[in-house]
């Protein structure tokens, strides 16, 4: 009888724990995924369309709760899975059938909705606002109709308002035109009455969009005199025919909300980013770089790009701009827009919007 030869403990193959570290790197993305939607549902549900009325807080606790445990307790794991997104598509449903309204209670300063009649190269424009104001919240609404010569535009610059650190700004264009007359153009939440703006509702189509169109005695000064923000104001030097496709695809989208309503986004429709879109009507195209969504660094994003004066520094080319100063000395003048730009050199010659050699 021979002696039998030990046998070997069996080693798990070594292949094996690749394919762990993938189910696992899976399992973890897959979670995160979930979170993620249910953070998106929970956060839907509380903030979007509440009209003036306090968010849904304990609905939207409720609802990813709910959604956390079919995901995380049902068996079998595919059932809870469509379960789960049978849940989510209800909630996307409900979020995409809510519509902006152009007949509610707004605040005086958004109450009026601007339009435009093009006829050849006339442009005339209904419902300029220009308020005058004694305190930002105590003031005379106004509102005036204006033609301008499409032939006369001449410039298109960039103003920064600064009320939140230097990440923050609230971005605007200005056109000029041969005559010296400036038209301001600003993008912003159309509020109701009792509505107070919250950037995490921005997100939820809770406010609907409007471009208020103003003389900028009303726009700058308002934001220089009253609200005491930091302002600055930066030349553009884009060529002629760029400011005027500009000018004219800003009133295709003031006559297109005229009409039928639009949600802001704080994220893909805000001051800044939507300037960015209309930008990019016509060529020179600007470049996208994540810069675009911080509206505080536009300006220095803007001069990177050649779309500013390079005849001195960025640093220089800020200082000159800072108008606080020349707002509160100009206050009601006529010639407001000339003196708030003394200090300012037109960039010679206007180039495309890209780098500088």
């Amino acid at each position: 009888m021979t002696q039998s030869q030990p046998v070997p403990a069996p080693t798990a193959p070594r292949r094996r724990l690749p394919r762990r570290v993938a189910r696992g790197l899976l399992f973890a993305l897959g979670g995160l995924v979930l979170l993620g939607m249910t953070g998106w549902m929970a956060l839907a549900v509380c903030y979007a369309d509440l009209h003036t009325a306090p968010p849904r807080k304990f609905l939207a606790l409720i609802v990813a709760i709910a959604a956390l445990s079919v995901a995380a307790f049902v068996r079998p794991r595919r059932r809870g899975l469509v379960i789960f997104a049978a849940m989510f598509a209800g909630v996307l449903a409900w979020y995409f059938s809510i519509r902006p309204n152009s007949s509610l209670e707004w605040l005086p300063d958004v109450a009026r909705m601007p339009h435009a009649t093009i006829e050849g190269d006339l442009v005339h424009l209904h419902d300029i606002r220009n308020f005058d104001y004694r305190s930002e919240n105590d003031f005379t609404p106004g509102y005036y109709d204006r033609t301008l010569d499409l032939k006369q535009i001449k410039t298109a610059d960039l103003i920064l308002s600064y009320w939140s650190g230097r990440a923050i700004a609230h971005a605007m264009l200005s056109f000029g035109f041969d005559d010296g007359q400036y038209i301001a153009i600003s993008i912003e939440t159309r509020k109701e009455k009792g509505e107070q703006y919250s950037t995490i509702e921005g997100f939820f189509r809770q406010y609907e969009l409007i471009y208020v169109v103003a003389d900028e005695r009303d726009l700058i000064r308002l934001r220089t005199n009253y609200r005491n923000e930091e302002v600055y104001i930066f030349r553009g030097r884009v060529p002629v025919e760029k400011v005027r496709a500009v000018f004219l695809d800003y009133l295709d989208t003031v006559n297109t909300i005229h009409k039928r309503p639009r949600f802001y986004n704080a994220l893909t429709e805000n001051c800044t980013t939507s300037i960015f879109a209309h930008l990019r009507c016509a060529p020179p195209y600007p470049p996208f770089t994540p810069g675009v969504l911080l509206s505080g660094y536009s300006a220095e994003y803007g001069y990177k790009s050649g779309g500013l004066d390079h005849s001195v520094s960025f640093e220089e080319l800020e200082r000159r701009g800072h108008i606080n100063d020349l707002a509160k000395l100009a206050d009601q003048a006529p010639d407001f827009s000339r003196r708030i730009r003394a200090r300012l050199t037109d960039p010679q010659p206007p180039n495309p919007l890209t780098p500088d050699p």
